[in-house]
């Protein structure tokens, strides 16, 4: 385990649950924070929230879009991704299509990330590829269509499904993208010893709602 790791500037402290209230958002602010992480993921409805609460402080404030199935129309993710950075979202996570590459539709997989990073530029933008759902080959795809469409992250998963990040995964995109784009390992992450193993394979940003507990080292 690698000791030097800052693991509190790899974490975005995440919170996208369905029935999150506003107290529950300024919790996750002060926690953020208080531990100095990276970025705070919400709903995109919380951003104008977030973006008051975290003002002049580290944490960026982080959108996701199209979350969590990846199946709304390309133009409603590009004008919720807009709607964020206007409201002062600073990277946004959006669900690909994952329907469209299981169909082999990889125009419209491509063309479904473009515009939104084109709505968002010169912002990061993440893809969530949802790899519980992928076939090695669709993880290579997904990656791929990513970095042609100029993504800036390849992200792991929403955290709604059974699988979300594991090692082999990140050592495969990894090994897709190299040094072109960044990775985000995000789903199912509670451990301290599971953060530091992610980013010792390659991950850059680790995205969990165990944040604390994964500072505290409760393993």
């Amino acid at each position: 385990m690698n000791k030097k790791i800052k693991l509190n500037r790899y974490i975005d402290h995440t919170l996208l649950k369905p029935d999150v209230k506003r107290i529950d958002i300024e919790k996750l602010c002060r926690e953020a924070i208080e531990y100095d992480f990276f970025g705070v993921c919400v709903n995109s409805t919380f951003i104008p929230l977030i973006s008051k609460l975290l003002e002049g402080k580290n944490p960026i404030p982080i959108a996701v879009v199209g979350f969590p199935l990846g199946a709304n129309l390309s133009s409603s993710k590009a004008f919720e991704a807009k709607e964020a950075i206007v409201n002062g979202a600073k990277e946004i996570d959006m669900v690909m299509n994952i329907g469209a590459l299981k169909d082999k539709d990889y125009e419209k997989v491509y063309e479904d990330i473009c515009l939104v990073v084109n709505e968002v530029k010169p912002y990061p933008l993440k893809v969530i590829i949802e790899t519980a759902f992928l076939e090695r080959d669709e993880k290579i795809l997904s990656c791929i269509l990513s970095q042609v469409a100029k993504a800036s992250y390849i992200k792991t998963s929403t955290g709604f499904w059974d699988k979300g990040a594991v090692i082999d995964d990140i050592i495969l995109i990894k090994g897709v993208i190299g040094d072109n784009m960044k990775i985000k390992a995000s789903g199912g992450i509670k451990r301290y010893d599971e953060a530091i193993s992610l980013i010792e394979a390659g991950a850059d940003r680790i995205g969990s709602s165990s944040s604390v507990n994964i500072m505290k080292k409760n393993f």
